[in-house]
């Protein structure tokens, strides 16, 4: 047990003396932590508006104050004759324009209904369905206000809308706890997988073939600081989560470090196996990178995995960081208990077991 600790004490003294190595585990982290928590959103706030305005009447000037007064929209225009609404969102300069036509306020009153017109630029589709649901909700509000202080019956039926588990639909509530399986798996990934490379490419390696260490032995050597340092990174986000970005964390502390520990064992047995193949430092950080890559787009952190083809779905059954996500998002929004995330917790057992044997077995078979 005392040589396996040295072992241990080595591998942690080679990453701290090494500065790209303190870089890597500290610096990118805390750079993406803070990138992702406040850039990574799909809340739309400040959204450029221009205001077309040709009834010019008390009802028009009352629904462009809810808009003017609204968070999501910001008015950087008023247009005053139909051919300025083209340049405006060809150049950008607008994404949606407000049309109000000269009867609307007559209509209103003798027909109690008329047409607003709300025009998107569409060439990015998800923030102009999403500009467009924000007009749609303050013109119904405004309807509907309308309708009650003139005793005019409401709309047959309303839609009622409360979203469980995110009352606000705060994007950064299910971004933030996704961040914390991926940049854990980077960390880890780099570290582990540059471990057994650097030995070679330093002509370290040897000295430890020289030394009574067994096979095994050594793997954990290598292993435990990969833990220890994505435990420690795990750690420090969740703390920022709660803490600065104020996401509610509302399940048993220890179902999510459990999930915590089994995605860390995964993702060290899939770096340690990268490492075992790799004689250089070069060819560990591509193989990590071949990894990660194809690893969190199948995750489901940004895209659902119900919307990918049959194919790519059976695909993310292999990825531990699958099932991190699902375990991430349900304990720190729904409180899931321990039991009903089994589920999750036993695949990313045995791809850990099976990917930790394989390194280890590609390690002896290096070695001799």
């Amino acid at each position: 047990m005392s040589r396996l600790v040295a072992l241990i004490i080595k591998e942690f003294l080679t990453l701290l003396k090494d500065p790209k190595s303190r870089f890597v585990i500290i610096g990118p982290p805390i750079i993406q932590l803070v990138v992702f928590g406040y850039a990574a959103t799909f809340d739309l706030t400040n959204v450029p508006l221009a205001i077309y305005d040709e009834s010019n009447s008390e009802l028009s000037r009352e629904l462009i104050a809810r808009f003017d007064g609204s968070p999501n929209f910001q008015r950087v225009a008023t247009i005053t004759h139909d051919d300025q609404i083209s340049p405006l969102i060809d150049t950008k300069k607008v994404i949606v324009v407000l049309h109000i036509g000269r009867q609307f306020s007559r209509d209103l009153y003798q027909s109690r209904t008329t047409d607003v017109q709300v025009i998107v630029d569409g060439r990015d589709s998800n923030t102009a369905m999403i500009a467009n649901g924000y007009a749609d909700t303050i013109i119904q509000n405004f309807n509907v206000q309308w309708a009650r202080r003139n005793g005019f019956p409401g709309p047959p039926a309303r839609l009622q809308v409360r979203a469980w588990f995110n009352p606000n639909l705060v994007s950064r509530w299910f971004i933030i706890p996704g961040i914390v399986g991926l940049l854990t798996l980077v960390v880890t990934m780099i570290v582990t997988s540059l471990s057994v490379a650097r030995e070679r490419e330093q002509s370290t390696f040897d000295q430890l073939l020289v030394t009574p260490y067994r096979p095994w032995e050594i793997l954990i050597g290598k292993a435990v600081p990969g833990f220890i340092i994505g435990m420690g990174e795990a750690t420090f986000i969740i703390f920022v989560a709660v803490f600065w970005f104020q996401v509610p964390l509302l399940g048993s502390v220890i179902t999510l470090y459990t999930g915590i520990a089994l995605f860390l064992l995964s993702a060290i047995g899939v770096g340690l196996m990268i490492s075992s193949l790799s004689t250089t430092q070069q060819q560990g950080l591509l193989g990590a990178f071949m990894f990660l890559v194809p690893a969190i787009i199948l995750s489901g952190f940004a895209t659902p995995i119900a919307n990918m083809p049959s194919i790519v779905q059976k695909l993310t059954y292999l990825n531990p960081m699958r099932y991190f996500m699902i375990i991430l998002r349900s304990v720190f929004l729904e409180g899931t208990p321990f039991e009903l995330l089994i589920d999750q917790f036993w695949p990313m057992a045995v791809i850990g077991i099976v990917t930790l044997g394989t390194a280890a077995w590609l390690f002896r078979r290096r070695m001799y």
